[in-house]
């Protein structure tokens, strides 16, 4: 992946490596703030903050410090002490500059920290043996990914709330959403062939 322009980059990890509908992390927000948009958009905006910032912090942590000093088997556990503090700054951001969304985002906000999307991304970016702005272009990536992700499962639980089908009892409600959720992903995997 070293070889790829910075654009490759960025559309690979949106399109074709997507954390939520490709790799399958992060699905706890995915399915739990997708039934109002504004939620699913400032989830989404909240969890790309992190990733970057984790993937900006971690990556020099673990090619300065961890590999020189033979510490690379303590990677997750550094990784989940980075991402806990870097929550714990956007929570306060939130609680003080968008108390709405502070507190619509409830226990999901809190939940950031052991989203596997962050950690995912941040492991993935030092194991791919990117450089640092590469990594960074990843994380972006990564990121937008997940925001298209929430907002289009957002548009099409919007949807399937207001439809007049026919839809049998046994399907309704989170059968369906799941379904939906299958589709998408199976779309989304057809990106594969477009960055190798």
């Amino acid at each position: 992946m070293r070889d790829l322009t910075l654009l490759n980059i960025f559309l690979k990890a949106m399109l074709v490596d997507n954390v939520i509908l490709v790799q399958y992390l992060a699905l706890c927000p995915f399915i739990g703030m997708t039934k109002d948009s504004s939620k699913a958009l400032g989830m989404g905006i909240a969890t790309s903050f992190v990733i970057v910032l984790a993937v900006a912090v971690t990556w020099p942590l673990y090619n300065y410090v961890m590999v020189p000093n033979g510490l690379e088997f303590l990677q997750t556990l550094a990784f989940i002490l980075v991402i806990a503090c870097l929550v714990q700054l956007v929570e306060f951001y939130l609680k003080k500059s968008a108390p709405a969304l502070y507190s619509s985002m409830g226990v999901y906000l809190a939940l950031i920290t052991t989203n596997c999307a962050v950690l995912g991304t941040s492991l993935n970016s030092c194991s791919e043996n990117l450089g640092y702005i590469q990594s960074i272009v990843y994380a972006l990536g990564i990121s937008a990914g997940f925001v298209l992700s929430m907002m289009v499962m957002s548009g099409i639980r919007k949807k399937l709330a207001k439809t007049t089908m026919q839809v049998p009892i046994f399907m309704r409600g989170t059968p369906l959403l799941f379904i939906s959720a299958g589709l998408l992903s199976l779309a989304f995997l057809g990106f594969g062939n477009l960055i190798k």
